[in-house]
């Protein structure tokens, strides 16, 4: 007979492992702080009747992404045009002669710094002149895929990720969260239920939670690296070095304002506007996704946390759109909400990164504890971090080796 397994944590990587272990007729609960499930996976639906996702959206390495298989046998609708992230619509505010200039400096940084790789880590901001003109969108592009400042982020870190992500990003028109949620269909869940304490002394582990102690003989800990790096979650014994690791992989920041247009749309579906390329606060403008009458503007790094005001935000969305398309438009534009990551309770962010030297804390954290306390999340991928593609390989990964140490009893 096999033992009892408890996810903690109801995002991608929680619901992989729940889902797998359900699957194979282990005894399985997944419990979620929450009052739904998805963590950062989150679609919502706008006043206009859109679907919008406020966390991942992105089918990013799309034709290796396990995601993208599961949606498409469940029955969902993959976009598979381009983000056009490389293109300015009717080049507005970056004329092709500065388009060129800007793609040749992003290619010296990133030569530049692949070359390093066998040296120590450094910070990224090490690889790009302070004075080089293209230097503020370089920055800006940071934000979108760190969270973080080019200061701020590992050297080591970021090539494991560039090394194997691959230039296929697809969407799913009924949002990315939708996939990830419905994939824990028949699952045994309970939301609205807070982890606070793991005593694994005894041959049983048992979890205090808001709704009373929970018993089991395997944990998947499936939390984003802000519940343990801030001590939401403890352990007895304790476990410092999983402090210690999720501390040293801090999460980012990256928020979207969504916003409806007013009359005839002159671009296409999936057009796109970077607002000013020569500012690293600025943000990137994804225009009528599928064709919808919206525009999606995504902020990362020090500039989302600078607009983190839900009003701020939108304004100054509207404002780079207004610059580029001209004053009429503004009329056009209303704000139909934003996001705040850093502000949700229990999450506290995006995705991680990290710090400079401390590459390796994704391995330590991932490492499980006395065959009996796991560990999934994108902190714990090693080059697929950030993703929900990675949080599902890694709660993959965790289910598994649950199975495989369950077939070996532990005696004390």
């Amino acid at each position: 007979m096999t033992g009892r397994t408890v996810v903690i944590g109801g995002g991608a990587a929680g619901i992989a492992a729940a889902r797998t272990l359900h699957d194979a007729g282990r005894d399985v609960l997944l419990i979620e702080a929450a009052d739904r499930l998805g963590g950062r996976a989150r679609s919502v639906c706008l006043p206009t009747g859109h679907i919008v996702d406020h966390g991942c959206g992105w089918l990013h390495s799309a034709k290796r992404n396990p995601w993208t298989a599961i949606a498409e046998q469940a029955g969902f609708t993959i976009d598979r045009r381009s983000p056009n992230w490389q293109v300015q619509w009717n080049d507005l505010g970056f004329p092709p002669d500065q388009k060129r200039a800007s793609g040749e400096a992003y290619a010296r940084f990133e030569e530049a710094a692949m070359a390093a790789l066998d040296g120590p880590d450094r910070p990224l901001s090490g690889f790009v002149d302070k004075d080089d003109p293209w230097r503020p969108i370089i920055d800006a592009i940071s934000g979108y895929a760190n969270g973080a400042s080019l200061a701020e982020v590992s050297l080591h870190d970021w090539a494991a990720y560039e090394k194997a992500a691959t230039d296929d990003n697809w969407a799913v028109v009924e949002g990315y969260g939708t996939v990830i949620v419905n994939h824990a269909a028949g699952v045994p869940v309970r939301t609205s239920v807070t982890a606070t304490r793991i005593d694994h002394r005894g041959q049983t582990i048992r979890i205090k939670t808001s709704a009373g102690m929970i018993e089991a003989d395997h944990v998947i800990i499936a939390v984003p690296t802000t519940v343990l790096a801030d001590g939401k979650l403890t352990f007895d014994p304790p476990l410092p070095a999983k402090q210690e690791a999720a501390a040293a992989l801090p999460l980012g920041i990256a928020d979207k304002v969504f916003l409806s247009v007013e009359g005839p749309l002159p671009w296409p579906a999936h057009a796109h506007l970077t607002g000013n390329p020569h500012s690293a606060c600025t943000a990137s403008h994804r225009l009528s996704p599928f064709g919808w009458p919206i525009v999606e503007s995504f902020f990362g790094g020090p500039c989302a946390e600078a607009l983190e005001d839900e009003g701020t935000a939108a304004q100054f969305a509207i404002d780079e759109l207004v610059t580029l398309l001209g004053s009429d438009w503004r009329q056009r534009f209303t704000a139909l909400g934003a996001t705040r990551w850093r502000h949700v309770p229990l999450i506290g962010g995006s995705y991680s990164h990290a710090r400079v030297g401390q590459a390796g804390a994704r391995q330590i954290l991932a490492e499980p504890v006395d065959g009996r306390i796991f560990f999934a999340g994108e902190a714990c991928s090693h080059e697929d971090f950030s993703t929900a593609h990675g949080a599902y390989e890694t709660g993959m990964e965790a289910a598994h080796a649950v199975m495989r140490a369950d077939t070996h009893p532990r005696h004390v």
